[in-house]
């Protein structure tokens, strides 16, 4: 937790604004039954006006400027707090932004999602509570422990068998609160995990008419967490009426020990002691309350501090994971090459704790200015290598080789710059068409941007939107069909200019005349190396060369002519598919 509390370094300022005026605060709020004894014991017991309206006036002021330092101490903690909140979130960002996809993988995004702001959410009310309370709590049990003992000492010894009380009662419930809260996080992740999990896919729950069945489910999880929660309420909730009831108690003691006392005068004779007995007990309740009021803030900050505890750890442990692709420290660099030559050298590749590998010995070049194609059926193999191309991970055998450099030799932003990728799944951000399109190149001109509609034959159905390439897409382009969105990922990769391009099964929502026409263009227009991964054979059928992949390894390397031949995988597949349409 102090780790995560550094932050607070970098809001000095509002930090230390917020503790002087709670200091302040307090202090007036000290003063003032002191005050009110006075006009009690000096301007009632001697009927002085003039003294009860000084004082009174006096009272008024610092009541005044009490109000307005608890205004400025509410805006200086409130302000400590979002910023702390801001940077600690900025934090987790970058991390998981630096994280390689086995690394998201093992925690899980509804949790990282639940880490960035329900426990992010936890800190920042622990920060501002704290600002409030760490000073709060000396200040109120020292000045009122010190205000009472100077009223009355012997009334003061009933705060101290109310003290140790409280303090017990605070450890049952924290003994009793941690493990539920702890519960109770992992319970918010099964939840975000669901719903994120649901309505990725509504349209297959709906298709299937299953609604009802994750209707049932998901009320079983949330039954499951509101249990917990109301739990977890019900414990916190018995702290406040068991302190509320041991002040009424102590009260009680204390204006049965002053009504002895004051039953000893009498009211002619002793009136001005009476009146003095009067003020001093009015002042000395208060005080209690102060000293009783601190106590059971400590006792609440007992609760508070293990619960932001567990969601610093949660946080912490984001933060301590060690990305498992990592830049060297001294980086290569590919700048003098420009070629854009990839070589696959001995690869093999498995996901860590798999009992085999995905790919064993694949080698295999793609060239400059040459289509290369990769087809084997599911599960072969295929969006691996592109990922491996990337760098999204490491292999675990053999190289991938740069123009001759072996990728983990580079700086990953070098690595990424030269290549344009089209991911299996399309990918499209809430904004404009032309903002998606700069996603590849911010500084790509009108120009650019429209022979990257062209080539991906997106040019036609965007110059038929009401605003063309400033037309607004949904987040995910929901307001696009399949096909549109893959020719819109396309043109985003094709805004780039980079030195390789990879389209893994990119092609695959677009029908067989687009399909062609798409290739056509590329092959005229993009002097780059082209990598292709696909599942249709029409889509690579005139690739210069044709990589085969069969359960992780290489089944035949060649033009199609040539794989017809001597590869029987591939002729399957063909024939498969030629079947598959002549049937149709």
């Amino acid at each position: 937790m102090i780790r995560l509390l550094k932050h607070l370094k970098y809001l000095k300022k509002p930090a230390v604004a917020s503790m002087i005026f709670v200091v302040l605060s307090h202090v007036a709020s000290l003063v003032l039954p002191v005050m009110m004894s006075s006009i009690i014991n000096n301007g009632i017991a001697n009927e002085d006006m003039d003294y009860i309206k000084n004082v009174g006036i006096l009272m008024m002021a610092v009541s005044a400027v009490g109000v307005v330092i608890s205004v400025l101490n509410s805006y200086y903690s409130s302000k400590t707090s979002a910023e702390y909140g801001r940077l600690l979130r900025r934090e987790i960002f970058l991390k998981v932004e630096d994280l390689s996809q086995s690394d998201i993988d093992k925690i899980g995004t509804p949790s990282l999602i639940t880490r960035c702001t329900n426990d992010v959410k936890v800190m920042q009310d622990f920060v501002l509570q704290g600002l409030r309370m760490i000073i709060s709590v000396p200040v109120m049990l020292v000045g009122g422990v010190f205000m009472a003992f100077f009223l009355n000492p012997k009334l003061a010894t009933i705060i101290f068998a109310v003290v140790p009380v409280i303090g017990v009662i605070a450890g049952i419930v924290l003994k009793f609160v941690l493990p539920l809260f702890r519960k109770r996080q992992k319970l918010v992740d099964a939840v975000n995990r669901f719903i994120r999990e649901k309505l990725t896919g509504i349209r297959v729950i709906r298709a299937f008419n299953r609604s009802e069945h994750e209707d049932s489910k998901f009320d079983e999880k949330n039954e499951s967490l509101s249990a917990i929660t109301l739990k977890f309420q019900r414990i916190m909730s018995v702290l406040i009426p068991i302190c509320i009831v041991l002040v009424i108690c102590a009260l009680d003691c204390l204006i049965m020990v002053a009504a002895k006392n004051l039953d000893s005068l009498h009211y002619i004779e002793d009136a001005p002691k009476l009146m003095s007995a009067i003020g001093d007990l009015q002042a000395f309740v208060i005080y209690m309350i102060t000293i009783v009021a601190a106590v059971t803030m400590a006792a609440a900050m007992f609760v508070i501090v293990p619960r932001a505890k567990i969601s610093a750890n949660r946080i912490i442990e984001v933060l301590e994971i060690e990305p498992g692709i990592k830049d060297p420290e001294k980086p290569e660099s590919v700048k003098e090459y420009m070629k854009g030559t990839v070589e696959f050298r001995n690869v093999c590749f498995g996901y860590e704790d798999a009992q085999s590998y995905v790919l064993t010995d694949i080698s295999f070049t793609a060239e400059k200015g040459k289509v290369t194609a990769i087809i084997g059926s599911t599960g072969s193999g295929k969006t691996t290598i592109a990922n491996l191309i990337s760098r999204f991970y490491d292999v675990t055998k053999g190289e991938v080789l740069f123009d001759g450099t072996d990728v983990r030799k580079l700086s990953q932003d070098d690595l990424h710059s030269r290549i344009s990728l089209v991911p299996q799944k399309s990918v499209l951000f809430s904004g404009t068409i032309e903002e998606n399109l700069r996603y590849g190149d911010e500084n790509a001109t009108q120009e650019d941007m429209r022979k990257a509609l062209e080539i991906s034959q997106s040019a036609e159905f965007v110059d038929k939107l009401p605003e063309g390439i400033n037309s607004v897409l949904s987040q995910n382009g929901t307001n696009l069909s399949g096909g549109q969105k893959q020719r819109l990922s396309i043109a985003r990769a094709l805004t780039r200019k980079a030195e390789v391009y990879i389209f893994d099964d990119s092609f695959s929502a677009l029908d067989f005349k687009t399909d062609a026409l798409l290739r056509k263009a590329l092959r005229e227009n993009i002097d780059a190396t082209v990598i292709i991964v696909a599942q249709r054979v029409g889509t690579i059928i005139d690739a210069d060369k044709i990589i085969v992949l069969d359960e992780g390894r290489v089944a035949g390397i060649g033009k199609h002519s040539e794989l017809m031949e001597s590869c029987s995988v591939y002729s399957e597949i063909y024939h498969s598919q030629i079947s598959e349409e002549v049937a149709l």
